[in-house]
């Protein structure tokens, strides 16, 4: 068999005399960076990006560089018309591209800030291979799945690789290794360990251990299964992460360690646990960082003293956690609430700022669906503190509305989220601005006084998505508002956004005479972001999702203030 080192040497490209097909990133330098693939049996959803982020941390903290991707099976070319019943929240990087939730969980997990080029779709491959055989970049050969398809999964991951300078790249291929549509990205990265030869790629197949309430006992015949369909795939898995429960017993990961031909120590349990933030620690513990650095031999990069420093601040991070003194209440009042995953990351913003504040943060969900201006009182007089979150379409609106004339009024601290942000706007005009008749041009094209509505400029692009403001924006914050005071006074922050509709300008000076101060606006545009409440003890909302930047180690400063409100309005 030709050695792979020859093979890099041949040209890129396939042509009648040679069936290899290489397409390599200008500069690549084969071995520089390795690979860690995450993969699932059984069944989806088991938390490969939760596994993945945590185990990328470790070695993160060991001083070396890595960079997530994750690969989706379905055609649409990002997850923005994704319906979050289905698959979640829409997680929006800074640079403007939708993706799944796991990007948030990567994001989260280590501190970054993520772009497009660590996400991918099938549409997005298919497109990129379409456009390049119209542009006649494949030399007149017939385009196949092989090698032409998967060569551009492995392009992806070749320009990740020297575009991060990564010592590590994570790649979570998202379903299972039993769906139709992950085929080629399961043959696409056989491919890539073949050619980048030994010690180049670890392989992580997350599986899930059955527990029948009726039986008492775990069963692993699944999750055998699962692994044998994935070496039938020509890939021997290096690590088996077993979901389940409660703790994988002895006798199960055994089994799992014959049936998969994987080192006993390399069978992870990974059962349910308080907080995921506990799971890099479950991983540390056992062994698993130095396992993988062991397998792609990359001993000599690493940086003790570094850990050190990293894994001391994550240990006092874990520390405040079970441990708060107090508890509040905070109403979450949204049109999703049946699907937790919806609203993934404000969980996660909220549990930011209890642990740091010292506070267990409990979450009652609220369907505004149902919610009036007679039942608001009964539905919210439990709470400490009301979000509305974001969202699209006129179901719920009224109910979001009554939330916010009930903060507003009863001194309930608040929150408003881009639709949330909106919301306040409407009410605010409505009961005490006199524009009774005041409302949004997405809920209703004929409203009589649109204070939300399209800016003119954005009525140009046509096409659904087209029109949005996406990803990272500048906002000018004014000082001396709770705003500044928040951000630690600082004259701009940069918060991410996903919406077509804005403040009209046409409004502001009445609802800015009413008492409502816009503390955060968009450089050089009448576009107002944020919004605050002189005299309520916590009114805000932004036109923002500042959700999507909070970090365990630094919590959004408006996640971090509503908290405090809601202690303070409960002590």
């Amino acid at each position: 068999m030709t050695d792979s080192k020859e093979i890099f040497a041949k040209i890129s490209g396939a042509t009648q005399d040679n069936e290899y097909f290489l397409p390599l990133p200008r500069g690549y330098k084969k071995g520089k960076t390795r690979y860690v693939i995450v993969m699932g049996t059984v069944m989806s959803g088991l938390g490969k990006g939760i596994f993945s982020s945590c185990l990328a941390k470790l070695l993160q903290d060991k001083g070396l560089k890595v960079a997530p991707i994750k690969l989706e099976g379905y055609l649409n070319i990002d997850s923005g018309t994704l319906n979050p019943f289905r698959h979640g929240e829409v997680f929006v990087l800074d640079d403007g591209m939708e993706t799944d939730m796991d990007l948030g969980t990567y994001e989260r997990m280590l501190d970054q800030n993520l772009s497009r080029a660590n996400f991918s779709t099938s549409g997005q491959i298919y497109s990129s291979v379409l456009h390049k055989e119209r542009h006649g970049d494949y030399l007149g050969r017939d385009v196949q799945m092989i090698p032409h398809v998967t060569g551009e999964v492995k392009l992806k991951l070749r320009q990740l690789a020297m575009g991060s300078d990564a010592d590590v790249v994570f790649v979570e291929i998202g379903g299972t290794v039993g769906d139709l549509e992950n085929a080629f990205y399961i043959e696409a990265i056989r491919e890539l360990a073949y050619e980048e030869g030994p010690n180049s790629t670890c392989f992580v197949a997350l599986t899930y251990i059955l527990e029948p309430r009726t039986l008492g006992e775990q069963k692993s015949k699944a999750a055998q299964l699962g692994v044998k369909q994935l070496m039938q795939m020509g890939i021997q898995p290096d690590i088996i992460a077993c979901r389940a429960e409660n703790p994988v017993s002895e006798q199960a990961r055994q089994k799992m360690s014959v049936f998969g031909n994987v080192p006993f120590e390399r069978v992870f349990s990974m059962h349910d646990s308080a907080s995921i933030y506990s799971i890099p620690g479950m991983l540390r513990d056992c062994g698993l960082d130095f396992e993988v650095i062991k397998m792609l031999k990359i001993e000599d990069r690493i940086n003790l003293r570094h850990e050190r420093k990293e894994w001391g601040r994550w240990c006092d991070f874990m520390d405040k956690i079970g441990r708060e003194n107090q508890e509040v209440t905070i109403g979450i009042t949204g049109k999703y609430t049946s699907v937790r995953d919806s609203y993934a990351s404000i969980l996660n913003a909220l549990e930011h700022a209890g642990i740091q504040s010292g506070c267990r943060v409990q979450i009652k969900w609220i369907e505004t669906t149902d919610v009036t201006g007679e039942n608001a009182a009964e539905c919210l007089r439990d709470v400490d503190g009301i979000i509305v979150p974001g969202g699209f379409g006129m179901r719920g609106m009224e109910g979001k509305i009554a939330c916010v004339q009930y903060a507003r009024e009863n001194g309930v601290p608040y929150l408003g989220l881009c639709l949330g942000f909106q919301a306040a706007v409407i009410e605010f005009a409505r009961n005490v601005c006199g524009l009774t008749k005041a409302g949004s041009r997405e809920i209703d094209q004929q409203c009589p006084e649109p204070v939300i509505d399209i800016l003119p400029e954005q009525k140009k692009i046509e096409g659904l998505g087209g029109n949005m403001r996406l990803g990272g924006q500048d906002v000018e914050i004014k000082t001396d508002t709770m705003a500044w005071r928040l951000f630690g006074k600082a004259e701009s922050v940069r918060m991410r956004f996903r919406h077509r509709y804005e403040v009209d300008p046409r409004y502001i000076e009445t609802l800015e005479r009413g008492g409502m101060v816009f503390s955060g606006k968009a450089p050089n545009q009448p576009i107002m972001q944020i919004l605050e409440i002189p005299g309520h003890p916590f009114f805000m909302g932004t036109q923002a999702h500042p959700e999507l930047t909070s970090r365990p180690l630094r919590p959004h400063p408006m996640f971090a203030g509503l908290v405090r409100a809601a202690m303070n309005k409960k002590a």
